[in-house]
C-alpha cells in the first residue's frame, strides 16, 4: 500500500509540474483525491507532516536574526493586518448571517471573531516554500515576510495557551539559559564537519528544540524555530540549511497530503470555501496598504503582500478547537480546510508572476509609496561599471576577484543579501545592495556603458526574472549565466542569455587546466634541477 501512496503522490506532483505549476499543488490535490476515493490515510502521514513542519521552522530560524524581528515594519506589518482582517471577517460573517438564511452563519460574534482571527494568519509552510523555490528568502521582501510569519507564530502560541487554558510550566523560565548555551551549540556545529554528521546534528537541534519546548508545555514548533535562530549567526548556518533542504521537502509532502484528509466537502461547504477565498485580494490590499504606510518601498510592499495573502494551516487548528468546544459547526472545519488549500494554489500561481505584475502596473503601484522610504533601492549605484556580477556567492565572488585583477574598478557585484554585502565591503570589493529582479534598480543605471552582465544566481526562476527585467529596460549588452543542468542552460539561452556555463562542467574544466599548468611548471623545472 505504501508504494501506491508514493506512486499516486508522484503522479499528481509530476502532472502539475509538467504544466508549469508547483508540485506542492499536486500533493494537495492528491490528498483530497485519495480521501474522496475512500483510501484510508497511512498512520505515519501525520508524523511525516509534523517532521516536515518542525524542520521547516528550524530552517526558517537559520535565516532569521533577532534584530530583524524588532523592526517596526515587521511588528506593524504583523499586528495591524491581523487586527484589521479579524474585524472585517467578524463584521462580514455577522452581516452575512443577517441577510441570508444559511445555518452556517447562525453564529455568535465571538465565533465570528475566531474565524476572522484564524483567517488573518498567513501560511508559514506555503510562503517559505514559495520564497525558497524562487530564491527570494534573503531579499528585503523575503526577510519582511518571514519576520511577519515569526511574529504570527508567537501570536499563535499565545492564543493556544488562552484557548486550551494550559499555562506553560514554571520550568519554561529556564529556557533563557539557551542564550548562553549558544556557545556550546556553535562548538558542536564546528566539530560536526561537512559530511553526514551535519544534517544529523541539524535533526538533533530541530527536534531537540521541539521536545524541550513541548516538555515545558509550550508549542514544540516554536522550539524548533528558536533553535534555528540560535544558530543563525554561525558561519555554517547556510551549509546546515542546504543539508536539510531535501529532508524537509520530502517530509512536507506528508503535510500537504494530510490537509486533503481533513474532511470531504459538500456543495454547501465548498461554496463557503470559495466565498472565503474571495478574501484573498482583500488580505493582499490590507498587507500592501499597511506596509506602504510603514514607509516600505512600494515594490517591497507589493511583493510581501503577494507572498502573505494566503491562509494558514494554523486556521485549521483554530477551527478544530472551536468545533471541539461546540463554538462552530463541523462544516466550518471542512470549509476552512478547502479554503486553505485553494489559497495555497492561488498564492503559488500569482507569486510566480509577481515581478511581471509589478513591472506592468508599476506606475499605479508607485502612487502608494511614501515620499521617504525605509529601504532605498540602492544607496551606492555602480555608476562606472562595465561588468556587473549578479549574485555574490562563491561563484560570483570568484568571478569578481578574477575580473577585478584584469579590469580593476570596472567590475561591480550585486546581491540582495545585506549580510553578504557587508562581508564583501569589509573585503574592499565594489558591491551594491540591490535586488536584480527590481526594474527600478536597472532604470537607475546607465545600461549603455554596461557591456556584460553575469548572472551567478542559484535559482533558475531568479535568472529568468532578471533577464525579463533587462529586456523591459531594453538592455543591449551581453548576458552570461550559470546552470547546474543542461536543460536549464537551454532554457536560459532560449529566453535571452547569450552564453551559459554549466556549473559542474566548468569546475571540472577549470580544475583540469590548473592541474595541467602545475604539471607544465614541474616539467620545465626538471632540466634545471638536473644541471
Amino acid at each position: 500500500m505504501d508504494f501506491y501512496w508514493i506512486l499516486i503522490v508522484f503522479v499528481f506532483g509530476f502532472a502539475l509540474k509538467q504544466i508549469g505549476l508547483p508540485p506542492m499543488i499536486g500533493y494537495l490535490i492528491a490528498g483530497f483525491a485519495m480521501n474522496a476515493y475512500g483510501i484510508s490515510p497511512l498512520q505515519n502521514v501525520e508524523t511525516l507532516a509534523d517532521l516536515g513542519i518542525t524542520l521547516l521552522l528550524f530552517t526558517i530560524g537559520l535565516k532569521v536574526k533577532v534584530k530583524e524581528l524588532t523592526d517596526k515594519v515587521v511588528l506593524g506589518g504583523a499586528v495591524a493586518p491581523m487586527v484589521i482582517t479579524t474585524c472585517i471577517v467578524t463584521l462580514g460573517s455577522l452581516l452575512f448571517g443577517i441577510i441570508t438564511t444559511t445555518s452556517l452563519f447562525d453564529i455568535s460574534w465571538q465565533s465570528a471573531a475566531l474565524i476572522g482571527f484564524a483567517l488573518s494568519f498567513s501560511s508559514t509552510v506555503c510562503v517559505a516554500k514559495i520564497l525558497e523555490e524562487t530564491g527570494e528568502l534573503k531579499t528585503r521582501h523575503g526577510k519582511v515576510s518571514i519576520g511577519i510569519l515569526v511574529i504570527q507564530d508567537f501570536a499563535a502560541v499565545i492564543f493556544l495557551v488562552a484557548a486550551l487554558g494550559a499555562l506553560p510550566s514554571i520550568w519554561a523560565l529556564l529556557l533563557v539559559l539557551l542564550i548562553p548555551a549558544r556557545k556550546l551549540f556553535n562548538k558542536l556545529l564546528d566539530q560536526a564537519g561537512h559530511g553526514e554528521l551535519l544534517p544529523l546534528i541539524g535533526f538533533c537541534f530541530a527536534f531537540g528544540g521541539y521536545e524541550l519546548f513541548y516538555a515545558v508545555d509550550l508549542k514544540g514548533d516554536l522550539g524548533a524555530l528558536i533553535a534555528g535562530m540560535l544558530l543563525s549567526s554561525h558561519v555554517k548556518s547556510n551549509e546546515l540549511y542546504k543539508s536539510l533542504m531535501n529532508f524537509k521537502d520530502l517530509f512536507l509532502i506528508g503535510f500537504f497530503i494530510s490537509i486533503g484528509f481533513t474532511a470531504l466537502p459538500t456543495w454547501e461547504t465548498f461554496t463557503l470555501a470559495v466565498t472565503l477565498v474571495a478574501l484573498i485580494p482583500i488580505k493582499f490590499a490590507i498587507f500592501f496598504y499597511i506596509l506602504a504606510k510603514l514607509k516600505l518601498r512600494a515594490r517591497t510592499s507589493f511583493l510581501t503582500a503577494m507572498a502573505l495573502m494566503n491562509f494558514s494551516e494554523f486556521g485549521l487548528i483554530v477551527a478544530k478547537i472551536c468545533v471541539d468546544k461546540n463554538w462552530l459547526a463541523a462544516d466550518w472545519l471542512v470549509a476552512i480546510a478547502i479554503a486553505v488549500t485553494l489559497s495555497f494554489i492561488v498564492s503559488s500561481l500569482v507569486f510566480k508572476n509577481a515581478h511581471l505584475y509589478f513591472s506592468r502596473y508599476k506606475q499605479k503601484i508607485l502612487q502608494f509609496e511614501a515620499e521617504t522610504t525605509v529601504n532605498n533601492t540602492c544607496p551606492n549605484l555602480p555608476t562606472n561599471a562595465e561588468i556587473l556580477i549578479v549574485g555574490m556567492g562563491r561563484v560570483g565572488s570568484g568571478s569578481y576577484d578574477s575580473l577585478s585583477e584584469l579590469i580593476g574598478d570596472k567590475v561591480w557585484g550585486i546581491d540582495a543579501d545585506s549580510d553578504r554585502i557587508g562581508k564583501h565591503q569589509t573585503a574592499n570589493r565594489q558591491v551594491a545592495l540591490a535586488d536584480a529582479e527590481d526594474i527600478e534598480f536597472w532604470e537607475q543605471i546607465n545600461l549603455e556603458q554596461v557591456k556584460l552582465i553575469m548572472l551567478a544566481l542559484p535559482s533558475m526562476a531568479d535568472m529568468k526574472n532578471v533577464i525579463m527585467q533587462l529586456k523591459l529596460c531594453k538592455y543591449q549588452g551581453q548576458i552570461a549565466a550559470i546552470a547546474q543542468y543542461a536543460d536549464e542552460g537551454e532554457m536560459l539561452l532560449k529566453i535571452g542569455a547569450h552564453t551559459v556555463f554549466n556549473y559542474h562542467k566548468e569546475i571540472g574544466t577549470g580544475f583540469a587546466k590548473e592541474s595541467l599548468n602545475l604539471l607544465r611548471q614541474t616539467d620545465s623545472a626538471l632540466p634545471l634541477a638536473n644541471q
